[in-house]
């Protein structure tokens, strides 16, 4: 499961659903994987204002990760500025910055393998196996 989802993920239990410390689950004895994969430039500048920025430094803090900035990178910031970038008489495609490498390694490359996802409100643990969470509960929680 990448980074990215549990940027999305909240708590599946019905007395949850309106408790701002279900987002986000927190991971715990979370094993991580990085699966190496082409940076996708425009996908990181159209996800970028969707991020929740607080809550992904907390999710990247938990797990040890580097830290990330305060504040958001820009669109802007993802890319090399032009006159870097462009070779002398050539146009050449955005190239990416160091910002947007290191912001796809922590989104799209990073996986929790195995572990659990835990809810800051009521506690309920979700396990991950083998990269896929389980947010099945039982009958008397749901």
């Amino acid at each position: 499961m990448k980074l990215l989802t549990l940027n999305f993920l909240t708590c599946a239990i019905k007395t949850c659903k309106s408790a701002p410390s279900s987002f986000p689950l927190h991971p715990r004895d979370a094993s991580l994987e990085v699966i190496e994969t082409d940076l996708n430039l425009p996908f990181l500048k159209n996800i970028l204002p969707r991020l929740m920025w607080d809550e992904l430094r907390v999710i990247t803090s938990e797990l040890g990760l580097p830290d990330l900035p305060p504040t958001p990178p820009t669109r802007e910031d993802l890319v090399v500025a032009a006159e870097d970038a462009a070779v002398e008489g050539e146009e050449s495609e955005e190239e990416a910055s160091q910002t947007a490498k290191d912001l796809h390694r922590v989104l799209l490359e990073t996986t929790v393998k195995e572990g659990k996802l835990v809810c800051g409100n009521c506690g309920h643990e979700y396990k991950v196996l083998e990269g896929v969470p389980n947010f099945l509960l039982p009958g008397h929680l749901v």
